[in-house]
């Protein structure tokens, strides 16, 4: 679960601060609770490590992640849903697991170390926001399948 926010042509990111990934830049975000939806887990999420109050706009990438260990095992497996989201409100500053937060200009997000795949997906959610790019489908109302 991640959160895409973006402040003119900067997106915010955090530097992880345990593993997986220590040390690399991501988007803020984590997992879903038992029983918590989507967008209530991107909303808690977020506050938790960065402080800001947001508000989920729409889906714009649903991808997986495997990580392996040294021996090629697969050791963490990673359904990620990335939303554009809003500010609504709140102070940041890094918590819980992040070590540092920070706006990072678009143009130079090739001089940060950031978890694989992610950059592709901030780039398209910017063309999307910019009209260059449709977005996609609004997923459906929240509630039992």
């Amino acid at each position: 679960m991640g959160a895409i926010l973006f402040s003119g042509s900067e997106v915010l990111l955090v530097e992880r601060g345990r593993e997986p990934l220590k040390g690399y830049w991501s988007l803020p975000g984590g997992v879903v609770e038992a029983g918590e939806t989507l967008a209530a887990a991107v909303r808690r999420e977020v506050a938790e490590e960065t402080g800001l109050h947001i508000e989920p706009e729409f889906i714009a990438e649903i991808f997986e992640r495997i990580l392996r260990d040294a021996g090629g095992r697969p050791e963490y497996h990673y359904v990620l849903v990335d939303y554009v989201c809003r500010v609504t409100g709140g102070h940041l500053a890094a918590q819980d697991d992040a070590s540092r937060v920070a706006w990072i200009p678009l143009a130079r997000l090739g001089e940060f170390s950031i978890t694989e795949g992610t950059t592709p997906v901030i780039e398209r959610a910017y063309r999307m926001l910019q009209g260059a790019e449709p977005p996609p489908v609004p997923p459906r109302a929240e509630g039992p399948c």
